[in-house]
């Protein structure tokens, strides 16, 4: 099966736009849209812990919601909880955790990262008067050293926040053997897998994840997101909570009424990718993207940033075009109906760090399920008649 052969799957797909824009949220994935919708005009769709049949639904689809995304991620469904977006959950995670932060303590993050995996804990560890260091990336290759955050990691440090993949780059870091350098220290390990969770398989055990989270609407979803949390450490933490809800379990930290309709098409979106199998969508994805990355290293006075190869790395790809803003390219494309996105797609450090935070960014494009082949070419060409046009 290829992308072009799947791209009936994806209503929103249906058109003559060629669309690149999934690292920021993918078009939904027909199961999800009519999992959502039938939720919706059910009847069921009302609120949980009641005495009645629409109350037992709700915590029925909660239930299995949690055991479906708990495969997705290769974990278990006693530690999974849903929220509105990754950035929000983090939020508040790292808010209940920094009630047990004391001065001295020590978070560790990356200059990789998307910042909602920065400033979420940087803002906790302020709070709480803990340090917060940031490890630095080889900004020759795009690459995260794991060598350069065990370095940041000391008998003081009580988390390691770290991306599964990079949102601008596509690089992914070695995980586990940042996990094991924290751990060794009685460190835990909080992996932000938004732009990891869409392309490869993902099992925590082998991540050496403590704490694990992404966002739905990047893997043909609803604009929701789950997290998980090793079930022991998930009852240690104290989250902010009114107090009726429970005292134990992951539906401690959702807090107010779940988005029940949207957990309806998180679940059947986490189907349709279990079924479909991971390495099922990589060697898909890889087929397309190879072209792509190929055709851009190929068209004069285009760069590309970070890897040339597809080693590590998540099928999106960032460039500039010699002598053209990032927005104006991607309003270029867009005149072309291509969707790409500018600037440092929230990767602020990772922008900083590459000297173009302050010079509008880079262009990013990213492959996923309902991306052709026919889409990889109308961009190589549509960049080559900018680059052309200098």
């Amino acid at each position: 099966m290829t992308t072009g052969a799947l791209r009936d799957r994806f209503p929103g797909a249906r058109n003559d736009w060629a669309r690149f824009d999934g690292p920021a949220g993918t078009q939904m994935v027909d199961t999800a849209i009519a999992a959502t919708a039938e939720f919706a005009a059910s009847g069921d769709n009302a609120n949980s812990h009641g005495e009645f049949a629409a109350a037992h639904a709700c915590d029925a689809l909660i239930d299995d919601a949690r055991r479906v995304v708990a495969d997705l991620y290769g974990a278990t469904a006693d530690g999974i909880w849903f929220g509105a977006n990754m950035t929000t959950m983090t939020f508040a995670f790292t808010r209940a955790l920094a009630r047990d932060w004391r001065a001295g303590d020590r978070v560790v993050g990356t200059r990789l990262d998307h910042d909602a995996n920065v400033s979420t804990w940087a803002q906790a560890a302020a709070d709480a008067g803990a340090e917060h260091v940031l490890a630095p990336i080889d900004v020759a290759t795009g690459r995260l050293d794991a060598d350069a955050v065990i370095e940041c990691i000391d008998e003081r440090t009580r988390w390691v926040a770290i991306a599964g993949a990079s949102n601008l780059l596509g690089t992914m870091p070695h995980v586990r053997a940042v996990a094991d350098a924290a751990h060794a220290v009685g460190a835990n390990v909080f992996v932000d897998a938004v732009a990891l969770a869409p392309h490869r398989r993902i099992d925590v055990a082998a991540l050496g994840a403590d704490a694990l989270v992404s966002s739905a609407y990047k893997w043909y979803g609803p604009h929701a997101a789950a997290m998980w949390v090793r079930p022991d450490l998930l009852e240690q933490i104290r989250p902010y909570k009114v107090r009726p809800a429970p005292e134990v379990g992951p539906s401690r930290f959702e807090t107010g009424t779940p988005n029940y309709e949207a957990i309806a098409g998180v679940r059947a979106a986490a189907r349709f990718l279990l079924d479909l199998g991971l390495d099922r969508v990589r060697a898909i994805e890889e087929a397309t993207f190879a072209p792509l990355l190929d055709g851009l290293g190929a068209i004069r006075g285009v760069r590309r940033w970070g890897p040339d190869s597809l080693v590590d790395r998540t099928p999106t790809v960032s460039f500039t075009i010699d002598g053209f803003a990032p927005d104006a390219v991607a309003a270029a494309l867009a005149a072309d109906r291509i969707a790409v996105w500018s600037g440092t797609s929230y990767a602020v450090e990772l922008g900083a760090s590459l000297g173009v935070g302050a010079t509008g960014g880079l262009v990013r494009a990213g492959v996923s399920l309902s991306t052709s082949p026919d889409d990889v070419a109308r961009l190589l060409r549509s960049v080559e008649r900018v680059a052309a046009s200098a």
